[in-house]
C-alpha cells in the first residue's frame, strides 16, 4: 500500500499523516492495522444476531479508527451506521454493512 494508492482511494492522507507525527511509515502501519481491526468481523456477527448494542460498540470503535486515519470513504458509512445503531433503529443494516465491507476490501487489496 502506498500513499498514492490511499489518495486514489479517497483518504485525506495529509490529515492522516498529521495525526501520525508526519511519519509516512507509521501512518501506513496504522492503516494496515486499521483494516485488520477485529471490530469488522464482530460488527458483522453482532448485526447477524441483531445485537444492536454490541454492534453499536463495534461501529463506534471503527468510526474512531477510520476517522483518525482519515479514511473518509470508509469512515462515512461507518459513521452513518454508528448513528443508526446509537438510536437502536430496527432497520436493514445489510446495505450499509455491504458497503463498509466492500470499502474495507478495497483497502486490503491495496496491500
Amino acid at each position: 500500500m502506498t500513499m498514492d494508492q490511499l489518495k486514489a482511494f479517497g483518504a485525506d492522507t495529509a490529515q492522516g499523516l498529521s495525526r501520525c507525527m508526519g511519519r509516512e511509515d507509521f501512518y501506513l502501519r496504522m492503516v494496515h492495522a486499521g483494516v485488520e481491526d477485529p471490530h469488522f468481523a464482530s460488527l458483522e456477527k453482532n448485526l447477524a444476531k441483531n445485537d444492536l448494542q454490541a454492534a453499536f460498540e463495534d461501529a463506534h470503535a471503527l468510526k474512531g479508527v477510520m476517522a483518525t486515519l482519515a479514511l473518509t470513504p470508509l469512515s462515512e458509512p461507518v459513521a452513518e451506521m454508528t448513528e443508526h445503531l446509537r438510536n437502536r433503529e430496527e432497520m436493514d443494516y445489510g446495505p450499509l454493512l455491504t458497503r463498509v465491507l466492500a470499502l474495507k476490501k478495497k483497502l486490503v487489496d491495496l496491500e
